[in-house]
């Protein structure tokens, strides 16, 4: 066996160069068009459905709903805690089982779908009307940063 040069070893009979993605041709570009027009057509809402889809959005809706379960059951415990024990441990388990379903929601995200959660929510949208203001103060520490390490006052 081989090894290519990030260290993987392949077997004899494989190419030791990965190919990179082909393009599609004008004439398969056009039938997608022509096939992505037709949907729109035929099935409007379909189309919306399919584009507001993604791979994560069961699981980011599952990521809210246990959020809100979890923030109830904090409620719910503080309430009933001067009832009746019993009312606040049921609490207690709802607040432990929101927290596990979060935990479970957040594995199956990942780091993509997090990413993708934080570019969907509203916080980002506030972010990027106000121009991106975090951003500027990091970069402006960052060269604050650069300098004291250089000597540069």
């Amino acid at each position: 066996m081989e090894a290519n040069p990030c260290g993987v070893r392949l077997s004899p009979g494989t190419p030791s160069e990965v190919t990179a993605p082909v393009p599609l041709s004008d004439d398969e570009e056009r039938i997608l068009n022509e096939i992505e027009e037709g949907l729109y057509e035929s099935d409007p809402g379909l189309a919306r459905e399919v584009a507001q889809t993604t791979v994560y959005t069961k699981s980011l809706r599952s990521l809210k709903w246990s959020g809100l379960a979890f923030f109830a059951g904090i409620v719910l415990m503080v309430v009933t805690l001067s009832v009746s024990f019993l009312l606040a441990f049921g609490a207690f388990l709802v607040m432990l089982g929101a927290a596990w379903a979060i935990e479970r929601n957040a594995r199956q995200l990942g780091k993509t779908g997090l990413e993708q959660a934080a570019q969907l929510s509203s916080v980002s949208r506030f972010r990027s009307t106000m121009g991106g203001s975090g951003q500027r103060i990091r970069d402006l520490m960052r060269e604050r940063f650069r300098r004291g390490q250089h000597g540069e006052v």
